[in-house]
């Protein structure tokens, strides 16, 4: 006997609603909250702790072989966003990182990790920095599901390149977007 198409229907939706989707969270971030001092870089006019937060992440798609962490400001006045942090070849049983992983020599990231240049010149997380005034940027924290072991780039990878590399290698996403502004007078 032949299952319906109704039973189809209803055997595949009942599997997408247990399937969970692919979560990503932090005890030092919240989704849609301002940033804290830590996270604002130590330098261009910013005298922050330039500390990346923890990030924990779960639920990573089927056939996941590694991660990557990006840190993109889309409302940067650069005509092209901001790129904060990318770090990219986390293996696939990393679901974590921790606070101030982005240090530039990256002593708390898996071995094999490679961050590479940010828009401020450098490998490593560089924290929020808008220009003093300005409307509270985006500051989007995403972990990206990769369907290769490694990305075969280096700590010089521009972050174009690094960006377009993800994006055709992602198995899926999942993001937090905290916020961050600087007073007229700071």
């Amino acid at each position: 006997m032949r299952p319906s198409v109704l039973t189809l229907c209803c055997a595949s939706l009942l599997s997408c609603s247990l399937s969970q989707a692919f979560e990503l969270s932090s005890p030092d971030i919240r989704d849609g909250q301002p940033l804290s001092k830590s996270e604002e870089f130590s330098s261009f006019g910013c005298n922050g702790a330039n500390r990346a937060p923890a990030l924990n992440w779960r639920n990573a798609p089927a056939g996941t072989k590694s991660f990557a962490v990006t840190v993109y400001d889309p409302d940067a006045p650069t005509g092209s966003g901001w790129w904060h942090w990318l770090v990219f070849n986390l293996p696939a049983n990393v679901t974590a990182l921790p606070a101030a992983a982005g240090q530039a020599k990256g002593p708390e990231l898996p071995a094999g990790s490679v961050q590479s240049l940010t828009d401020y010149g450098a490998p490593g997380f560089g924290g929020a920095c808008p220009p003093p005034g300005d409307k509270p940027h985006r500051y989007i924290f995403t972990v990206h599901a990769l369907s290769l072991e490694k990305l075969e780039l280096d700590a010089n990878a521009m972050p174009a390149l690094v960006g377009y590399m993800l994006n055709a290698n992602s198995l899926g996403t999942t993001s937090l977007t905290a916020t961050y502004g600087r007073p007229a007078s700071d």
